[in-house]
């Protein structure tokens, strides 16, 4: 493990792991990343003395999602390894089988904000941003984010932050029930830690047997989109708009 680590893993006490963003200065997202996120979580799912699991960031902005300066220049290729990893690597999330909660100190927006909607359980500080920015970058959502936004928010709020591109405070998305719990700055890993100890300590099989039946539909229809070639869109991701919407975000 190093500070060059996308991702680095830590292990607390009572079989609570700490996954903690780390590609500086803002988590900005790549198809190596989220590959290598999913497969994390993967490892995290088969590990038995793994109770629950943490997302952090190592820095103030939690993430700024996809890497706009590196995606301008994205080629076929590019495009569906970006699509592949978004759909994969938040599809593991998902569908972890252990409680999973996101600690939001800061700005996650767009891809970024799918680390915490994956989830189970969102605890944020009061100044974090979230927003679903993809309409002003130019491109669509993906299969495996989109339905996994469809699952998680109201049909209101998936309606304004899709269309408006624009992100909203912690406290109107507590409101909203998209975050769970508001902590103050200094005591946002506590509170994390403390949710995460709180959800593993139910009996494992059937905390990981209701997540399934809850999410287990969304879950199918990820599944079979990508086995029907969702992780590889012919034509790619992008239209002839997105280019100079990138643009015109970075400024």
């Amino acid at each position: 493990m190093s500070d060059t680590d996308l991702l680095l893993r830590e292990d607390k006490p009572g079989g609570i792991a700490i996954v903690t963003l780390n590609r500086a200065p803002v988590n900005a997202l790549s198809p190596a990343l989220l590959m290598e996120f999913g497969a994390l979580m993967d490892q995290l799912a088969a590990d038995d003395a793994v109770r629950a699991v943490v997302i952090r960031s190592a820095f103030k902005v939690f993430s700024a999602g996809l890497d706009l300066k590196e995606a301008q220049g994205f080629d076929l290729a590019a495009q569906q390894a970006v699509v592949e990893g978004l759909n994969t690597g938040f599809l593991r999330l998902f569908a972890c089988p252990k409680p999973t909660v996101a600690a939001l100190g800061g700005a996650a927006i767009a891809g970024g904000l799918f680390f915490g909607l994956a989830s189970d359980m969102r605890v944020a500080t009061p100044r974090a941003q979230l927003g679903l920015a993809e309409v002003r970058v130019g491109v669509d959502f993906p299969v495996g984010p989109m339905e996994i936004a469809r699952a998680t928010l109201s049909p209101e709020m998936l309606r304004r932050l899709m269309l408006s591109g624009q992100p909203i405070g912690a406290e109107t998305a507590a409101r909203a029930g998209i975050v769970d719990t508001l902590a103050e700055e200094g005591e946002l890993m506590e509170t994390a830690l403390s949710t995460a100890h709180g959800l593993a300590g139910h009996p494992p099989r059937a905390y990981a047997a209701v997540k399934r039946q809850i999410r287990g539909d969304t879950i199918a229809r990820i599944e079979a989109a990508i086995a029907a070639g969702a992780n590889a869109p012919e034509d790619g991701w992008f239209t002839d708009e997105t280019t100079a919407a990138m643009r015109r975000m970075i400024g």
